[in-house]
């Protein structure tokens, strides 16, 4: 499959998989979410796959999340949003292979939340994390809330979404929220490293281990399933359309003029 808006590699029994739209910080449309689901699934089904790395182009941005000038915040994809981004996770986490995440700028959003879903994450020390949603009448209700709960503790996670603030790799890492941090000019080092790492272990071990953890968070499925069906409601109101607009015309959402009760 030729793919446009991300690289897939594969090499020494690693998949690479660079989301490739840095004119938008990484940003991810249908399309690219599309394109990561068939990246995850013929990794997870090649033997000669022993793990998984996700990163972005440039060295700006991870990836921050759904791309709001893609068609005005209409997504027009897949998906109960018309953007399959729970498919996309739920990609990464039933993958039997490891997922790296290698963080190499802004991770905000639904950028910050494929981090969470990946397995491990390794930042460079120049990396931002964070949520935007309420910021911009949107939430991730599922993994990008319950699951950083269980990542961070759910004072923290509260926190992430409610005030809506920035953290350096630094302060991530304090908070388990990534595994390590290091110079963002040793990333690809310390990524490798980790790699080669995980390749010497069995992988039906690996895998095994990976469904153990996954079990005692799959009911976090179920919960963002739901709170998908009801955010695709949300987006028709006009307090959710406020923070769209309010962000593609670069001024301050007011959204309690906008709250229907």
């Amino acid at each position: 499959m030729k793919f446009e808006d991300i690289i897939y590699e594969k090499q020494d029994g690693v998949a690479r998989i660079t989301i490739n739209r840095p004119q938008v910080y990484n940003a991810f449309r249908a399309h690219t979410c599309e394109e990561i689901i068939s990246a995850m699934k013929d990794a997870d089904h090649d033997i000669s796959v022993g793990v998984v790395v996700i990163t972005g182009a440039g060295e700006k941005a991870f990836c921050t999340g759904g791309d709001q000038s893609s068609h005005e915040g209409d997504y027009g994809g897949r998906g109960v949003i018309g953007l399959p981004v729970e498919e996309m996770q739920a990609a990464v986490r039933d993958c039997r292979k490891p997922v790296i995440a290698r963080v190499n700028g802004y991770a905000i959003g639904g950028g910050n939340v494929l981090v969470t879903v990946c397995d491990l994450a390794i930042a460079a020390d120049t990396a931002i994390l964070g949520q935007v949603g309420p910021k911009v009448g949107s939430v991730d209700p599922g993994w990008g809330t319950a699951l950083l709960a269980r990542v961070i503790g759910e004072k923290k996670a509260r926190e992430v979404w409610f005030l809506c603030r920035r953290y350096t790799a630094a302060e991530a890492e304090r908070m388990g929220w990534v595994n390590k941090v290091v110079p963002a000019a040793d990333l690809d080092i310390e990524v490798d490293l980790w790699c080669r790492e995980i390749l010497e272990k069995s992988p039906t071990a690996l895998a095994i281990a990976k469904r153990s953890f996954n079990q005692d968070t799959d009911a976090i499925r179920g919960i963002g399933n739901l709170g998908f069906e009801a955010l695709a409601l949300y987006y028709q109101t006009e307090e959710s359309k406020e923070g769209v607009n309010a962000f593609l015309e670069k001024r301050k959402p007011d959204f309690r003029s906008k709250v229907q009760r």
